[in-house]
């Protein structure tokens, strides 16, 4: 049986630790402890109690539970090096680690610095909480598993088929940076828009946000191509990106967004994860960023506010 820490305990940590604790030593570990009884509702509306094991970080340092399989790294992205931090001295520097985070940030940084494998995941799972004791899974996904240098396949393949038997179908990829940076182009162009103007993914289409949708879509796409990310779907450049982001805007029409969460509940949001590499590139390949680097000085200025 394999053991997973489950470092951060939000939707997609929760949700992770409710899937793999009947076939697997699951312990969620967090800055404060969380009741025993956890409730999972699933995509079909049904309810299920069940005890999750869960330790916060003072407590890991004293009861040292057996050492994990795989560290899963839930939280925010702008939070995952210092919550790694805070654990390294009860793991060896061999543990392997699995990264959920949104954006392009934490991924290499966390990859070059850490001596041990280094997963990244990204998934469509949906998920949100309903407070400190239960969690929704509001619509079943896909996640995908690799490494940014493609260097630990075997050890993909058997976190994928893990996942995949908890429940949360899997599969290890070779082009993991790929599909990273295809999600972060996605949510370059629906998050920070939704966040600012207070909407629902689904109210883009509407004649007030869709020409900034545009805008946006018309600078990730060049620093697509100059990043080497080939177009979504055998497409053909902007056109391709476009067409992809109004298909996951019609998919999720009904989702409040991450980033318009933690602005309605005036938390820093993780514009320095999706936006941050995006304007580092363009700035890099000397490429036009005016629209996007508006949008990262607006939501500053919302944060700031707070």
């Amino acid at each position: 049986m394999t053991t997973h820490w489950i470092l951060g305990p939000g939707a997609i940590g929760r949700l992770l630790a409710h899937s793999l604790s009947p076939i697997a030593a699951t312990t969620l570990l967090g800055r404060r402890a969380l009741p025993a009884r956890q409730m999972l509702t699933t995509p079909e509306g049904e309810q299920h109690m069940l005890p999750l094991h869960s330790l916060t970080i003072a407590q890991l340092a004293v009861s040292r539970p057996e050492l994990p399989t795989f560290v899963h790294i839930t939280t925010k992205a702008m939070a995952a090096e210092s919550a790694l931090a805070g654990i390294t001295g009860c793991i060896p520097p061999s543990t392997p680690l699995v990264l959920w985070q949104n954006g392009f940030l934490a991924q290499p940084r966390i990859t070059q610095a850490w001596p041990g494998p280094v997963l990244c995941a990204t998934t469509t799972e949906g998920a949100y909480l309903t407070g400190d004791d239960g969690v929704v899974h509001a619509g079943r996904g896909h996640t995908f598993v690799g490494d940014l240098h493609n260097q630990h396949g075997a050890l993909a393949e058997e976190l994928a088929q893990t996942l995949t038997q908890a429940g949360l179908a899997a599969t290890k990829v070779d082009d993991i940076r790929q599909r990273l940076w295809q999600k972060l182009a996605v949510n370059a162009a629906i998050n920070p828009l939704v966040a600012l103007n207070g909407v629902r993914n689904g109210e883009l289409r509407g004649e007030a946000y869709a020409g900034r949708v545009v805008e946006v879509v018309k600078e990730v796409a060049a620093i697509m191509l100059a990043e080497g990310i080939a177009p979504p779907n055998d497409g053909n450049g902007e056109d391709a990106w476009l067409a992809l982001v109004w298909q996951v805007v019609e998919n999720t029409a009904n989702n409040k967004a991450s980033m318009l969460q933690d602005v309605e509940a005036k938390r820093p949001t993780e514009r320095g994860a999706i936006l941050g590499p995006l304007i580092e590139s363009a700035q890099r390949h000397g490429l036009a960023c005016e629209v996007l680097q508006g949008l990262d000085n607006e939501l500053a200025e919302v944060e700031a506010s707070f």
